[in-house]
């Protein structure tokens, strides 16, 4: 069997998803690539690639993983970080076999001598490629959307391979799907765990507080805490160390994320970090049912998502004041801070400072100040690495 290499080719424009993180980084579903990969096939990734701009990063992310060097040349299967939704049988790939996208061409997955990598990555590798039926990699924000069923659908199969059910007092839980909860979870009595469309999984340390309905598919990952009378609607990926309530369906935490009072939140993806105030809600349905049309940046064109049902990506750091109204397809970069009465629409660069009397930029010594006091709160200090990607990302703004 190969060892396990996965890759970050810079292409598409993914950001907010990726300024903070290697694409194989970011939660499409109940997980990551890196951590999707290393449970389809048994092993963790022993390189990544990525970058140079962003080999620091990755490196302070994944201390234990080599970045950007290759030991010997016995056979890898290298995979694009792109990728949302790996195959099995990519394993079964001959040296110099390729799997490319069918709609960009670009490398997905290869079978390569491990010194040969880096020229896979940079395209200069000449491999013998069979185009997929069917887009496998991501290359806008909305794609976490796009790719989101299928996604956790295979997470979730892969969590609950070895499903821990339990029976809890005054629990209630039915349906013909998986419910695995960990034994250090805490799950109270009234909550409901409704499993007639999808499994559930509630991973290590989660607490689900009282009176919540949790309907699956659905995940709640390691120390997230749901609150009092929360309902998770089917297709909701709950990150690590969030503290969520209200209504939330079909949405991606990515960790470390707040939503903790009243208000909806639909078909979005939530970076690290994120504050959303008492009451914030989103639309993630026009009124005309009309298919979504948004910017992946603020000076870029307008693009058919392909989604009927599209809420917020919304950045890490980004910050909502109380009973903010986010509307359809918005795309929230890095960093902003929402304080206006207005609703908040389309795509707002890195940064922005928004009130009703205008938008400026955050200032950046401020920014991180009030970032590092947030991270505290979860015992966490920003690296050397992640404090100069985000000089870097305002400077990208300024």
């Amino acid at each position: 069997m190969p060892s396990l290499m996965l890759f970050d080719d810079g292409k598409g424009l993914l950001a907010p998803l990726s300024d903070l993180r290697p694409s194989f980084g970011i939660r499409t579903g109940a997980l990551s690539l890196f951590h999707r990969c290393s449970e389809l096939y048994g092993q963790r990734p022993r390189s990544v690639f990525v970058p140079d701009g962003n080999a620091a990063l990755t490196s302070a992310l994944y201390p234990d993983i080599n970045v950007n060097t290759v030991h010997d040349d016995e056979p890898v299967l290298l995979i694009n970080g792109r990728c949302a939704v790996p195959r099995s049988e990519w394993m079964d790939l001959a040296p110099g076999e390729a799997v490319a996208d069918a709609e960009t061409g670009d490398i997905v997955a290869a079978c390569v001598p491990g010194r040969q990598a880096p020229r896979v990555v940079s395209g200069g590798a000449s491999l013998r490629a069979t185009r997929s039926k069917t887009r496998e990699l991501i290359y806008r924000p909305w794609h976490v959307r796009s790719s989101r069923d299928a996604a956790m659908g295979l997470d979730l199969e892969l969590l609950t391979r070895d499903p821990n059910p339990r029976t809890l007092p005054g629990v209630t839980a039915w349906g013909p799907h998986p419910i695995s909860i960990h034994p250090s979870a805490r799950v109270s009595p009234t909550v409901v765990l409704e499993a007639e469309a999808g499994p559930i999984v509630i991973d290590e340390d989660a607490v689900v507080r009282p009176g919540t309905i949790i309907i699956g598919p659905a995940y709640v990952g390691r120390h997230a805490t749901i609150l009092e009378r929360t309902l998770i609607k089917s297709w909701t990926a709950i990150g690590p160390y969030c503290k969520v309530a209200g209504e939330i369906s079909g949405t991606i935490f990515q960790g470390f994320a707040n939503k903790a009072h009243d208000g909806h939140l639909g078909d979005s993806w939530v970076g690290e970090w994120v504050n959303l105030g008492a009451g914030t809600t989103n639309s993630n349905l026009l009124n005309t049912y009309d298919q979504v049309i948004t910017r992946a940046t603020p000076t870029g064109p307008n693009e058919r998502t392909g989604e009927q049902f599209l809420g917020a990506i919304i950045g890490d750091h980004v910050k909502f004041a109380i009973c903010s109204r986010i509307m359809t397809g918005a795309v929230l970069h890095t960093g902003c801070m929402f304080a206006q009465t207005a609703p908040i629409s389309g795509c707002v660069g890195a940064f922005a400072w928004a009130t009703d009397a205008g938008v400026r930029q955050y200032r950046l010594d401020k920014f991180i100040e009030v970032a590092k006091v947030v991270m505290a709160r979860r015992k966490i200090t920003p690296s050397e690495a992640y404090l100069a990607k985000l000089t870097a990302l305002h400077a990208q703004g300024a």
